[in-house]
């Protein structure tokens, strides 16, 4: 299973302009010919673009270099260096690039496909470009342009529809798992989930792209525990689905104490479309802890499911894909994600 990397600081390097050629024709009948110096080749670029299958920026923590090539130097008779090879590289979707020393964004892989970062040096013009009727013999060129450089910050933010927070054992995992063909590891204990993970669900040929946040716990927001790492993973979802244990003493403070946490973190993550997932209704009497989260969330839509037993999920699944079709006819742009690891609930 490849490494799930979020965050990485590169520097990246476009390629420099080859030099311009001093050189002069000489053949058997011309031993003093003119000046015949080509150019040096341009400087590869540096360019961002978006791959739909990665889904980890770990292919760019392994060097933390990105090098265009330079362009080659002119060379005699006119001929002019090969340019150097651009620097493509392929992020996620949901990618931010950074400069490091401002912090200023350069690009949001959400707003364009692609991205030219550094552009590569001019190759310097040959010496055959110097000759004049006074000076017919110049014997120097143009150097090529140094290429550019810039040490970036590059943070990958899992763009999804639906993002699924709770207390760590909430049962996230077995409900994505329940959902979708996604296969999160799942375990009787909290922090299972130490990634993120994604799964689509397919449901009347309509598709749904579901994220699982590592648990939250209180202080989450001031980097208490495993999930504030994650939690700039929300902020590109459309939808926030609560999920809580009903068999926890107090469901109702598990929503409130999730609610504090998403805003300590950033205020605006509480006013995305919400809804409340009752789990593990099989351990316990559904209708009194349902009655204790509508009293609680009287705004909210409360689902009650089993992940394990597959109580509720066909409901949710609808409910899910009818508030996401809700909130895109409002004008919310839609999640660009591309993943096929998805297949109808199971019930």
């Amino acid at each position: 299973m490849q490494e799930f990397v979020d965050r990485v600081t590169v520097r990246a390097s476009s390629g420099s302009g080859g030099a311009g050629a001093i050189s002069f024709l000489r053949e058997k009948y011309r031993p003093k010919g003119g000046p015949d110096g080509g150019d040096g080749g341009r400087g590869g670029d540096v360019s961002f673009v978006v791959n739909d299958a990665l889904r980890t920026l770990a292919h760019l923590a392994r060097s933390h270099e990105i090098h265009a090539e330079n362009g080659q130097p002119g060379r005699g008779r006119n001929r002019s260096g090969r340019a150097g090879a651009a620097a493509v590289v392929e992020v996620p979707p949901g990618t931010v690039v950074r400069d490091r020393a401002t912090g200023d964004t350069l690009w949001d892989a959400v707003d364009s496909a692609d991205f030219l970062l550094l552009s590569g040096g001019r190759g310097g013009k040959g010496n055959a470009h110097f000759a004049t009727s006074r000076h017919q013999t110049p014997r120097f060129a143009q150097p090529g342009e140094p290429g550019e450089s810039i040490e970036l910050e590059i943070e990958l933010r899992l763009i999804a529809d639906v993002g699924l927070v709770g207390r760590p054992n909430a049962g996230k995992s077995s409900l994505l798992g329940r959902l979708t063909a996604a296969r999160p590891a799942v375990a009787p204990y909290p922090f299972t989930t130490k990634i993120p993970n994604l799964g689509v669900l397919f449901l009347d040929n309509r598709e749904l792209v579901i994220a699982d946040i590592p648990g939250l716990i209180e202080g989450a927001a001031r980097g208490v525990g495993l999930g504030h790492e994650f939690l700039r993973h929300i902020s590109r979802t459309r939808i926030l689905a609560y999920v809580v244990a009903l068999d926890e003493p107090d469901p109702a403070a598990t929503v409130r104490m999730l609610e504090e946490e998403l805003s300590g973190f950033d205020v605006e993550l509480t006013g995305k479309p919400r809804i409340i997932i009752g789990n593990k209704v099989d351990l316990v009497d559904s209708e009194e802890r349902a009655d204790e989260l509508r009293a609680a969330c009287p705004d909210d839509g409360v689902v009650l499911v089993s992940a394990v037993t597959g109580t509720g999920i066909r409901e949710l699944a609808g409910e899910l894909l009818r508030r996401a079709a809700s909130h895109a006819a409002a004008g919310a742009p839609a999640a660009a994600a591309d993943v096929r690891t998805g297949q109808e609930p199971t019930v």
